[in-house]
């Protein structure tokens, strides 16, 4: 059976501090081949969370590794760049965006901002790592 792969978006804190995205692969070796599936990975619990037509956030890094699914609506992710990157109903991202060690918080150089895009509310579901 050959292996598929899962592109899997990641959303990191590079060694500058800066939020940066990423592609990695992850392999889809068990399974069937009609039902590819990953390795098993570990999970802490999950979150769901509804934000309004206009919700943004400010500056701010993840409080741990999760998941982030997109259920419904739109998410804008920005980076302090200026680049952003949207995701709609079905899509993903990994959110390691943490706060590198020992540094305080700067909202001129760490973290992400997100905000709903569009006409209708965003529901995401946020898996722990």
């Amino acid at each position: 059976m050959a292996a598929t792969q899962f592109t899997k978006v990641v959303l990191f804190t590079d060694t500058d501090g800066r939020a940066r995205f990423r592609e990695e692969p992850v392999t889809l070796d068990q399974g069937t081949p009609q039902s590819m599936l990953s390795a098993l990975m570990p999970s802490g619990g999950y979150q769901l969370r509804h934000s309004p037509v206009g919700f943004r956030s400010q500056f701010h890094v993840s409080p741990h590794t999760q998941w982030v699914f997109i259920l419904s609506g739109r998410m804008q992710i920005g980076l302090q760049d200026g680049s952003s990157r949207t995701f709609g109903p079905g899509e993903h991202f990994w959110s390691a965006d943490l706060l590198p060690e020992g540094a305080v918080f700067d909202p001129k150089v760490h973290g992400h901002w997100s905000a709903q895009v569009g006409g209708e509310p965003l529901v995401t579901l946020f898996v722990r790592g």
